[in-house]
Formats: structure tokens, C-alpha cells, sequence
């Protein structure tokens, strides 16, 4: 029963390295997908998500060393929330670097215009935009009147307002229909009778 112990709770690396480890390997990530841009965290097709996953088998080892004991993981796990949560309390104490880190949004769309030059610049694909676009309800770029890649990889997307002579144009068609459905019905109606 002791080696187990031991072996589950022995720490062969100092406890500051297995501090350090973690946040390092944090501040790391951090830095690479600003590089990178938000299409990973968009995660728009199979390769993304297989970097991202890849991505954390990759650094596994960076953040724990050569040690599988509990209490490293608890360490290393801590070391991992403590970072975030300063990281994002810091952040949220200080707008200006909070937009220097995480960016500014890109314009996809505008007014139903697809701009090509924001594409190229997120590495994004004409098909690839128009499957976000059918995920939030639409099927054509000329439907949406705003499309923008966030800073956190999500996609906000705002539909044309119609109007208001599009609108009375498809009441108008919509009342034609009707009169046309009750027209046939009393022809066949009379047809019927004779």
C-alpha cells in the first residue's frame, strides 16, 4: 500500500517546475493561435479540429514532464486554472491590452458584398463561408447584411432588413395567391354544378 502511495503522490520534479510548466506552455498557446488567427478557433472543417486536438496531445508532456503521479496533474491542473483566471481578470481590468491580445473582428460580408480580401486574410474559402452562412438560416451571401469573424473564432451574422416595399410587395403576392386559390376553388365549384 506505500509504494502505491507513493507512486501516486511522489512528485519527481520540483513542485516550481511543475508550476512553471504549465503556464508557460499556456502563455505559449496563447501567443501561437493570435499568430495563427481565429480560424482554429473557429474550427470550420475536420483539419481544424484535428490541430486543436493534436494541439493538446503535443503539449501534454510539456506541461507535466516525466511525471504521472496525481499530485503533479492536481499541480499542473491548478497552475493551468490559476494562469487563465489571473490572465482573464487582468484582461478584464485592462480594455486596451485585452483588444491588443485578442484582435479586432473581421468583416466577411457587408450589405450582402462578400469581401475577398477579408477572406484571403483569414484563410477562409468561398464554400466555407457559405456553410456558416447555411448554419445561421441563410443560403445566399445577398440575404445577409452583415457577417464577422469575432476575435474568439464565433461567427455573427445579421440578416437584411427587409423594406417596407418588399414587404407590401410579398403581401401583395401573398393576397394574389389567395385569390387565385379561392378563384380555382369556386371554378371547380361551378364545374361541379353543371
Amino acid at each position: 500500500m506505500d509504494s502505491i502511495m507513493h507512486s501516486m503522490f511522489h512528485l519527481p520534479l520540483p513542485v516550481m517546475e511543475k508550476i512553471l510548466r504549465p503556464i508557460i506552455v499556456y502563455l505559449c498557446l496563447i501567443v501561437f493561435l493570435r499568430l495563427f488567427g481565429k480560424r482554429e478557433l473557429a474550427q470550420l472543417n475536420p483539419f481544424d479540429l484535428v490541430v486543436l486536438l493534436s494541439l493538446s496531445n503535443t503539449v501534454q508532456n510539456a506541461i507535466i514532464g516525466d511525471d504521472n503521479s496525481v499530485s503533479g496533474g492536481i499541480i499542473g491542473a491548478f497552475s493551468l486554472l490559476a494562469i487563465n483566471w489571473l490572465l482573464t481578470w487582468f484582461l478584464y481590468r485592462s480594455p486596451r491590452l485585452n483588444q491588443t491580445l485578442e484582435g479586432s473582428q473581421t468583416m466577411l460580408i457587408e450589405n450582402g458584398v462578400v469581401s475577398e480580401e477579408a477572406l484571403k486574410k483569414e484563410t477562409l474559402t468561398y464554400e466555407e463561408l457559405v456553410s456558416v452562412l447555411n448554419k445561421n438560416g441563410f443560403n445566399d451571401p445577398a440575404d445577409v447584411d452583415q457577417c464577422v469573424l469575432e476575435p474568439n473564432g464565433t461567427f455573427f451574422v445579421k440578416g437584411k432588413t427587409p423594406t417596407t416595399e418588399t414587404v407590401h410587395s410579398r403581401e401583395l403576392m401573398r393576397a394574389i395567391e389567395q385569390l387565385t386559390a379561392q378563384v380555382t376553388a369556386m371554378r371547380a365549384e361551378l364545374g361541379t354544378r353543371r
